[in-house]
């Protein structure tokens, strides 16, 4: 007899492609499954493109550098897209065949940071408070213990809620039942239901869900609406008005629930190039042609370490050394201090190096034990520069 259990642990199967949850920066989101799932553009709609625009002349080893991440695929798994720009200029664009500069790739976990800089906005705006309660009607009862949880604690991934970001066996992760289980038509109400399991600001619980209560939270305040098309369109034109258009991120794609929450820990799609416009605005830290779009203080904010685990910031990676047993997510030992990334499932990175004026974005498929070549290329490619 076939189990609810099994089929949903085949269903999870399906869409992890058969890898592991294991990644280099403990990130637990969901590979798409083989075929991809419909969301942005598929393969089939890509042609290979050899029309990418001259660039200057590299020096030979940095090039080298950036092109081992094609050449050697064994070591560090299928880059499909890597760019690298320099004072905002591109000094470096390779895709694999199949991919080029107009096909929208997912983010996974990338659009964790995403999220952080629209709730960055509104907080500006007045409409927030960072170290305010979380406005979470579910959490507001007498007594209840998640009364207490704040943004600050949310994007620092310390909102102390019981979140398994990785389950062994698979289904029995937090993440595979909100993703593409029980909690999928409600996903912000599956995360949002999770019991406290410690104070909040005690412990660092690095969880997609938590990062889907954040755009519950958005989509809150920017409509009293509960109607999901209402919800999805009032994100949609906040987004596109504060973000999209301001910095030409035109190819910007967020994936909705079925009860119009977007789905910001996660499943975002964008071109490679559209991922490096927002390294490069984080690099300017907020400023845009000049025009300061996010207060200096959310973006030191943003990129100050967080008690509880000094390589993570505000919904962001920092190039700082972790707590004892935790996986490294960068190379704090080798880059400077001031770098950091959003990074997503399977390899995906937008690396910016403020005091170096780089931005780094590379888009592929990369398997658990491939992570650490992954990381020692990315540092070299970054050290070249």
């Amino acid at each position: 007899m076939i189990t609810k259990k099994r089929l949903l642990a085949s269903a999870a199967l399906a869409m992890l492609g058969a890898l592991s949850l294991v990644q280099a920066a403990g990130q637990g989101n969901m590979a798409p499954a083989s075929p991809a799932p419909k969301f942005g553009t598929s393969l089939d709609e890509v042609a290979a493109t050899d029309t990418l625009q001259p660039l200057p002349v590299l020096p030979a080893a940095i090039k080298a550098r950036a092109d081992a991440l094609f050449v050697n695929a064994d070591d560090v798994g299928e880059t499909r897209g890597l760019i690298v720009l320099r004072d905002g200029e591109l000094i470096y664009e390779r895709y694999a065949a199949g991919f080029g500069p107009e096909t929208k790739l997912i983010s996974w976990s990338m659009a964790k940071s995403i999220t952080a800089v629209l709730i960055g906005f509104l907080v500006a705006d007045g409409q927030l408070a960072l170290d305010g309660p979380a406005p979470v009607a579910a959490w507001q009862r007498s007594g209840d213990p998640r009364g207490a949880i704040t943004l600050k604690h949310l994007l620092h991934m310390s909102a102390g809620l019981e979140h398994v970001e990785n389950g062994d066996p698979i289904w029995q992760g937090d993440t595979v039942n909100m993703l593409f289980g029980g909690g999928a038509t409600d996903m912000a109400g599956f995360a949002e239901a999770k019991p406290a399991a410690a104070q909040p600001g005690e412990i660092f619980n690095y969880s997609s869900a938590t990062s889907v209560i954040l755009s519950d939270i958005l989509a809150d305040t920017l409509t009293p609406s509960q109607s999901p098309a209402a919800r999805r369109d009032a994100m949609r034109e906040f987004i596109a008005g504060r973000l999209v258009e301001p910095l030409g991120m035109t190819s910007l794609t967020p994936e909705f629930d079925a009860n119009g929450t977007m789905i910001g820990g996660s499943i975002m799609h964008a071109t490679a190039r559209d991922y490096a416009k927002f390294g490069e605005f984080l690099r300017n830290h907020g400023v845009v042609n000049g025009q300061r779009l996010l207060p200096e203080s959310w973006m030191n904010f943003m990129l100050s370490p967080s008690p509880n685990d000094r390589g993570y910031g505000g919904h962001i990676w920092l190039n700082r050394a972790r707590p004892a047993g935790a996986q490294p997510a960068l190379w704090p030992d080798r880059g400077p201090n001031d770098l950091f990334a959003c990074i997503g499932h399977q390899g995906q990175y937008i690396i910016v190096s403020p005091s170096q004026r780089v931005t780094i974005v590379r888009l592929g498929v990369t398997k658990g034990d491939q992570f650490p070549a992954l990381r020692r290329h990315l540092a070299d490619l970054t050290a070249a520069l």
